[in-house]
Formats: C-alpha cells, structure tokens, sequence
C-alpha cells in the first residue's frame, strides 16, 4: 500500500504526524508513505522508517513570488512529483485550503477532515472520503484518529510513538546536558529572561551544562543574556535542522516554551518540561515518554493570544503576567521529576 501524505507546516503540526504514521505500519507492515512538507522541515519526515520518499515544496515562498517560481522550474518540478505515481490514499492531514490545493493535483482518492472538522471548512470540498474527527481533543490524538478511519484500523490507544527516540532516555556521560529552547513566535509566549537566567543558575549549580539554540538575531541575543549567568552555559552555533536533530540525541534534557522545537525533542525521547501560559496543553501540548507540560495557573489563561490585554493587579512586574505563576524553581523540581 502507497499513501501520501499532505501536511506541509509547521514545524510542531510536522512532529505531531509522526505517530500516525507509526500507527499505519503497524497495521500494514508493507505500508509506504510519501510525505509533502515544507523544504525547511523535510529533514523531519525523512527520518521516519516508513517514509519511502519526501518531496519538499515550499508554498510560502512561491505564493510570494509565483511567477518566479514558475519560470525557475520550481514548481513545474514538484509538480510532477506529485502526480508520478497513483497512490491507494492521499490523506490531508492539515485541513487547509492550500492542504487541499495539493490534494486536488495528486492521484489517488482524497481523505481528509470533513467541514465541521476541519481549521478551514471549505477545504473539505475536494475530498472523496470526508471524515468526521471530534475537535477538542489533543492534535497527536486527531491525526492519528484520522489516519485510522481513513485506512481503516482500529483506532490505537497508546502512547504516541514518533519513531524517533533513543534505546537509552538518559546518557551516562557528563556532565550532563540540558538545552534551553527560549525562542518561539509569539510575544506572549515568551517565558521572562530572567526566570530563565534564574534557571540557568539552577541548572548550572546542580552540575549540568546548559545548551542555548537560536535562529535569529534577537534569540542570539536573548541567549547571550542567559548565557552569560554561568560559564556552564554555552549558546550553540547557528544549526541547520538535521544538525539539531543530532544534537538533540546526544543531550539528556530540556525545558522549553511553546514551539515546534519542543515537540521535537519531546518527539525524540528526552526528559523535559514545556511552559504554557497563552496557549493550551490540553490541545498542543508536548506529549512523549519523558516530557511533560506545565500550565499557567493565572485568571485569563489560556487566552489564545498574541498580545496580553490583562490589566489586573496579579503577577505585576512579570510579563507576560500569566508566567508569574510559573517560578523558575517550581520548573526546575518538576524537570527533576521527569528523570527520576
């Protein structure tokens, strides 16, 4: 059996396929997938064993520039891609109008979330087999629903498997080493520099050196800042992703604000906690073996937001407010708590 799958972006809704799949080969030991994903997160869908072929496109610049895309040859390319081969399913797992763009310029049957599941209904409308998957529910948990009824097996119960994880969740060596994924998109997101200085400090006094990543000049610079609180504490060069996802299998933990990344080391086994005060674990959570997800404990959250509106008289002088109720030493306790 050959499928293909279409789930293009992000990079967290990349990870959260990952287990979909494993649940498909186990079902269908001879299963194979194709996968379309952005180009800057195919270094993820390749290293799944049931991915036979990865074809990367990269919407978001061509929908800039499509004419330049079209007289490169770049997207005359993927396009032929995309119909060489007649597959027995092709799944949007996204459940967006440019999911379903794809979708229409593949061959073989459509599944996919109906309208009352989909983020954008109207791309439900070039399906052949909509199918109903319950909103509410965690998005690990909602792709592999749909991957069952859409190749009808028994929908699994178990732990999410991403086929990316070590024999061995811990090294031996040391010292050992945590990383600190301080960078995401949303100012709300953001978990204050000096919780994470102070958590550094934490780290760093209890024998562990700590690892800074970063992917833009004010991350650099915000990883500096931490940095500079122990010399146990060191910010990474600028890394391609396949080279985070080797460096990640050599660390022993991490702690993490809400960002792809974080599904991505949760996805590969290690001990760690994710900082949650806008958005909802119930729902995008970090889920693994090891990894764990800490909620804000404050009136308004989750709120769902890029900019914080609360005006209140809690957590003043800590922005945004909502992580007030989430100290760097209470972080630091339910880490240790994941390895024990």
């Amino acid at each position: 059996m050959r499928v293909l799958v279409i789930k293009t972006s992000s990079m967290g809704d990349v990870v959260h396929t990952l287990p979909a799949l494993t649940d498909a080969r186990r079902a269908y030991p001879d299963i194979r997938f194709d996968w379309v994903v952005e180009e800057a997160f195919a270094p993820i869908a390749e290293r799944h064993p049931a991915v036979d072929r990865v074809i990367p496109c990269a919407l978001r610049r061509w929908r800039k520039h499509p004419l330049r895309a079209w007289r490169s040859g770049e997207w005359p390319a993927f396009r032929r891609q995309l119909r060489e081969r007649d597959y027995d399913a092709v799944i949007d797992a996204q459940g967006l109008l440019k999911s379903a763009f794809l979708v229409r310029r593949a061959r073989g049957p459509a599944y996919g979330l109906d309208r009352d599941s989909a983020r954008e209904p109207r791309a439900a409308r070039v399906l052949d087999h909509p199918l109903k998957v319950p909103r509410g529910r965690h998005a690990v948990t909602r792709v592999r629903q749909l991957f069952a009824r859409a190749l009808d097996y028994e929908e699994p119960d178990s732990l999410p498997d991403y086929a990316l994880g070590r024999d061995e969740p811990v090294r031996a060596s040391e010292p050992r080493q945590l990383i600190f994924i301080h960078g995401t998109t949303w100012p709300t997101k953001h978990w204050p520099l000096e919780h994470w200085q102070a958590l550094a400090r934490l780290a760093t006094d209890a024998g562990f050196r700590v690892l800074l990543p970063w992917g833009s000049q004010t991350e650099r610079e915000r990883a500096e800042a931490i940095a500079g609180v122990s010399s146990s504490a060191r910010v990474l060069p600028r890394m391609k992703l396949s080279e985070l996802l080797d460096q990640l299998a050599e660390l022993d933990g991490f702690v993490a604000v809400d960002t792809g990344l974080a599904h991505l080391a949760a996805a590969c086994d290690l001990p760690g906690v994710a900082l949650y005060g806008p958005t909802d674990p119930q729902l995008t959570g970090v889920t693994g073996r090891h990894a764990t997800s800490l909620a804000a404990d404050f009136p308004c959250a989750p709120c769902l937001q890029k900019q914080c509106t609360y005006r209140g008289e809690l957590g003043r002088g800590v922005n945004p407010p909502c992580f007030s109720t989430l100290a760097p030493e209470q972080v630091w306790q339910r880490w240790l708590q994941q390895v024990r």
